[in-house]
């Protein structure tokens, strides 16, 4: 089967869909079919868009197309993308569209309706109502007037979760929808690293136990809420540190300020972006890892702790609520004293830890890794395919 995946670009700082787009396809690949992506060029250089590549194992082997990204109106319309992704769509089976918003994607499902092509759509999480809510009157305004129509025509919505599935449903886009979550690559992460790897390189943490935040520091992330239970959990914990990794998407300096001014800066250790190795040694490390989002489609983050059987304290707004039915962490509301009373849970007992580490990379190995996600879209696709073949066009 020929996919041709479509994004806006391939640029891992944007967040998650990038890496997730990437992946699927390189899985998909390796399973014998021909996955391609088409994209406009990163707007941080081709070095962004390489570093993201060489890091997903199979990914170097796609083939990768870049359309043109205009401006003004016409970078609306997608109308500059649609001589470039014409012959692309006209070659695949079946287009895979990951996002919303971008001009591409427009252009994208407007030629795989004018040539009879399915088409899939997955909203990674942007037709969530908090995602929806940021910008809302610009958004409903470009849903009825142009979105709704295209939207409606896809084979299926691609949904990461139930809730994800449950949340859109006023919206009346999605005719069809398969839930098939992210995954990770076991490859890529096992053998686990040895432990102290990452200690080795902050000897400022020096035997102390760590919590450890990794993601974009954006505000949707919820790192407000971090720092106040931090706060608590330090009260009661005298030991205890917190690692935040990843880049600064505008949550940075508010944080440092909440930090300060609770009285622990010495305590709260901003590392910056790490990959490969380096982030699999501060999972291997932390006593446990903690994304207090205010929204998430399918965290990667979340599942790479798991992989490496790092027990998480997630917000129900990560809509992973296998988490706490495996027993490989707590799932709890957005507030303060729940997540720190969570923290505090799992930092006072090291037998609930080592089964929680346990529970945690048997949950990864059953049911969320690539290859598995691979066969799953495969499936899916494979019915509208053969149901395109043999009746009307989809």
């Amino acid at each position: 089967m020929k996919i041709l995946h479509v994004i806006g670009t391939l640029d891992a700082t944007t967040g998650g869909p990038p890496v997730v787009a990437a992946c699927l396809a390189a899985a998909q690949q390796r399973l014998g079919n021909r996955a391609e992506i088409a994209c406009c060029p990163p707007p941080n250089g081709p070095e962004a868009e390489a570093s993201l590549i060489s890091r997903i194992p199979g990914a170097d082997q796609l083939s990768i197309h870049h359309v043109p990204d205009s401006s003004g109106l016409d970078r609306f319309m997608g109308r500059a993308a649609e001589a470039a992704l014409t012959p692309l769509i006209e070659a695949s089976d079946i287009v895979h569209l990951h996002g919303m918003w971008e001009a591409v994607l427009a252009a994208a499902v407007r030629i795989a309706r004018r040539l009879g092509k399915p088409y899939v759509i997955a909203p990674h999480g942007m037709l969530d109502p908090w995602s929806l809510g940021q910008g809302r009157l610009k958004k409903k305004l470009a849903i009825k007037l142009w979105y709704a129509r295209l939207w409606r025509g896809a084979s299926f919505f691609h949904l990461l979760n139930a809730d994800e599935a449950r949340l859109i449903q006023p919206l009346k886009l999605a005719r069809r929808t398969e839930i098939i979550p992210n995954g990770v690559f076991l490859e890529e992460i096992e053998p686990l690293p040895e432990p102290c790897g990452f200690r080795a390189d902050h000897r400022e943490l020096g035997n102390d136990p760590y919590i450890l935040f990794l993601s974009r520091l954006h505000f949707k992330k919820g790192l407000d809420y971090l720092a106040g239970a931090f706060a608590k959990v330090a009260a009661k914990h005298d030991r205890v540190r917190l690692v935040v990794a990843g880049p600064d998407d505008g949550a940075l300096e508010g944080f440092e300020n909440q930090v300060r001014d609770a009285g622990l800066s010495g305590r709260v250790h901003v590392v910056g972006p790490i990959y490969g190795r380096q982030k699999y040694e501060a999972l291997v490390d932390a006593a446990c890892f903690c994304l207090p989002s205010r929204q998430e489609g399918f965290s990667i983050a979340i599942t790479e702790a798991l992989a490496c059987g790092t027990p998480v304290v997630i917000s129900t707004a990560c809509h992973f609520p296998e988490v706490a039915q495996a027993k490989a962490g707590h799932v709890v509301p957005l507030e303060i004293d729940r997540i720190a009373q969570s923290l505090l849970d799992l930092l006072g007992d090291e037998s609930k830890r080592r089964q929680m580490s346990q529970n945690a990379t048997e949950l990864i190995h059953r049911r969320y890794t690539w290859p598995k996600i691979a066969e799953q879209t495969l499936e899916a696709y494979r019915t509208v395919v053969d149901t395109d073949a043999t009746g009307p066009a989809v």
